[in-house]
């Protein structure tokens, strides 16, 4: 509202339905991963609460900030995305050699 956008404007933005950014914004649904990077641009902020002292709310916020699913980020670190998926949960921790990989990728920035 303060930019002056309608719904269907931001959709065209998100190349998604006006319905779309309405379900968005009433919490009737959630948006795919892959639009967060645009999200997170659009607002100028970061809009999820995620706990970042710990490699489980590291790992999360890293996929949300680059649109990666669990299967795109499994493939990053050659594993498989029922992993990533129990580490986010906090079911698993990963190994050493991992988080030290994760803590690198962090620091670079996201795959090519």
């Amino acid at each position: 509202m303060e930019l002056g956008l309608f719904q269907a404007d931001v959709a065209r933005m998100f190349n998604v339905s006006a319905d779309c950014i309405t379900y968005w914004e009433n919490n009737r649904s959630e948006p795919q991963i892959n639009y967060y990077p645009l999200i997170i641009e659009f607002l100028g902020y970061f809009p999820l609460h995620i706990d970042l002292s710990t490699i489980h709310g590291k790992i999360k916020a890293y996929r949300y900030r680059n649109g990666l699913s669990y299967k795109r980020f499994g493939k990053v670190l050659s594993i498989d995305a029922g992993t990533v998926r129990l580490w986010e949960n906090e079911k698993r921790t990963p190994s050493k050699e991992k988080i030290k990989i994760i803590e690198l990728l962090i620091e670079t920035g996201p795959p090519d």
